[in-house]
């Protein structure tokens, strides 16, 4: 029988941590040719000088990129720069476009984007050719939150802390993410204020439009490389077991976010694309912890689940992935 035919795939901003792990799924994508992964500071470098854990995967250079030659184009060049991109790169319409900034997440007039988390999206992100790709404390505090939304219950203010890896801040070095400074360390950052609030917000009133309370979100810097752990609470007037069925089955036909029975830890995602949540009941209180791995489900993997779904694929094509836990 022929083989099928690919979905040819091209890489814009290749060189961050973000577009590391995407090479390295989409390298063993069964129904993918990643033809091109563009670097404007590492043109013509092969793929492994930049991303070491890679040699031996591959020998794709860095290169520009032939739309002509594109089904799908993943946009990780950062914050603010995708809008730029675009404004000046002549894309076809027909090519498809992942974008894992912030640039285009929030809804206005003229954003053609549909906001790519799956478990609150999937049949709009089958439909689409342009998808934003959510944050990742969004998606983790969004996992935690969406059944409760959906159902009309989010009846008071939500309080939420959560620590984050060190590549969640990105490749390029600072202060904060340096060695001699995040080792043994923990501080926090933009407390109620933070980017990925005004997107967490949109979608729980998308689900929940009466939905105004306050959403309290205090960020950690974490002295470990990868990984968010979410712990979040708010008013809850049933049982613990009326939560966990709501829960349930809200997620039975997601198959990257699994309910757990024992009190989790981090380690138990990293390295995969799942979200894994644990429930607890204290007085009137519903206690959430939700915790992935920052690049996978937190970026580069749902990206990847986006564009399975945006092709019409199982959304786990690729994305089977084993934890780092022992």
């Amino acid at each position: 029988m022929p083989e099928a035919k690919k979905i040819k795939v091209a890489i814009v901003g290749g060189a961050g941590y973000t577009a590391g792990e995407l090479i390295r799924i989409l390298l063993y994508h069964p129904f993918v040719d990643l033809k091109y992964i563009q670097s404007s500071s590492n043109n013509g470098q092969p793929i492994p000088a930049v991303h070491t854990d890679l040699l031996g995967d591959t020998d794709l250079v860095f290169s520009d990129v032939n739309f002509e030659d594109a089904d799908v184009v993943f946009l990780c060049s950062g914050h603010g720069k995708s809008v730029d991109y675009l404004n000046n790169t002549n894309i076809p319409e027909r090519v498809k476009i992942i974008d894992l900034s912030h640039d285009f997440r929030l809804k206005r007039e003229g954003n053609n984007f549909v906001y790519g988390l799956p478990e609150l999206n999937r049949e709009e992100i089958r439909a689409a050719s342009r998808i934003a790709n959510p944050g990742c404390f969004a998606t983790a505090i969004q996992l935690a939150l969406l059944p409760l939304a959906a159902s009309g219950l989010l009846i008071d203010e939500v309080h939420i802390n959560a620590i984050t890896g060190s590549t969640g801040a990105g490749q390029a070095p600072t202060k904060t993410s340096h060695f001699s400074w995040r080792d043994n360390n923990l501080s926090v950052y933009k407390a109620f204020e933070h980017q990925h609030l005004g997107e967490i917000c949109q979608s729980l009133r998308q689900l929940q439009p009466g939905f105004k309370e306050d959403v309290n979100f205090i960020p950690v810097r974490g002295n470990h490389t990868r990984g968010i752990f979410v712990t979040a609470y708010t008013k809850f007037e049933g049982t613990l077991d009326d939560a966990n069925n709501l829960y349930s089955t809200y997620y039975a036909s997601h198959p990257f976010v699994n309910m757990a029975s024992e009190n989790p830890d981090m380690k138990q995602v990293v390295n995969t694309n799942k979200g894994l949540l644990y429930l607890e009941k204290h007085g009137n209180k519903l206690m959430i912890i939700s915790c992935i791995d920052n690049l996978i489900k937190g970026a580069s993997g749902q990206a990847v689940q986006n564009m399975n779904l945006m092709f019409w694929l199982d959304e786990r094509c690729a994305l089977n992935l084993k934890g780092i836990g022992f």
